[in-house]
């Protein structure tokens, strides 16, 4: 005859059973609430479910890292790869429950390395912010400056020029547009020739996967 599994739950990852003594001393670590004690755990289960989830967003070079560094268990690695094939909604959600019983087993140390990797990711890079604001100060300029797009054409000659000069006119027209708005106190909206001007320049900053620094403020020779 089978014997039932033993009920109880994953710290640190360190399986505590329960009712065991571990158990009830961690309960009553936790000012003697049974209560409280699991709703500290659900809240706790419930991040590191969100962590696993998280770390489908992880692309592979980072996922790499931390398999190699923490010596992550295959079967997380192997779990999380397989979650980001699965298209499936009942069968996406049945993985992220496996990868958040996984996810259950691992020590602080891999955790904290974890989230650090995630955050990280988030973070713009420094050559994609300088890209950002640079992409900002030229559509700006293109806008107020005839002499911005001269400055422009010389530092991309290959650019649609036609279509830039129409462009142009167009957001000037929606700007005049918006500063009788603005003067009315009502609420104002750039246009769609604004943003496809940032998105030429910014396309244009970052051609060939590349980040080009082409200052908007500099004068050509």
């Amino acid at each position: 005859m089978s014997r039932k599994p033993t009920k109880g739950y994953y710290v640190r990852g360190h399986f505590v059973a329960e009712g065991s003594e571990l158990d009830l001393e961690l309960k009553r670590e936790l000012k003697g609430s049974t209560d409280m004690s699991k709703t500290d755990m659900k809240k706790h289960s419930d991040h590191l479910q969100s962590l696993g989830e998280s770390l489908l967003t992880l692309g592979v070079p980072a996922l790499t890292r931390l398999s190699e560094t923490l010596d992550l268990s295959e079967k997380l690695t192997d779990a999380v790869n397989e979650a980001k094939r699965i298209t499936n909604f009942e069968g996406r959600r049945r993985q992220m429950q496996y990868i958040g019983k996984l996810m259950r087993r691992l020590d602080e140390d891999a955790i904290a390395a974890i989230e650090a990797a995630i955050e990280e990711q988030r973070k713009p890079s420094a050559s994609a912010t300088l890209a950002l604001h640079q992409a900002e100060q030229w559509r700006d300029q293109l806008i107020a400056d005839d002499d911005a797009l001269t400055r422009w054409l010389s530092s991309v000659p290959d650019a649609d020029v036609q279509n830039l000069r129409a462009l142009i006119r167009q957001a000037r027209k929606d700007a005049q547009a918006n500063a009788a708005l603005e003067r009315a106190g009502e609420a104002v909206r750039h246009g769609k020739a604004y943003r496809e001007i940032f998105q030429i320049v910014r396309t244009a900053l970052s051609k060939d996967g590349d980040e080009v620094d082409i200052d908007p403020d500099e004068e050509q020779a």
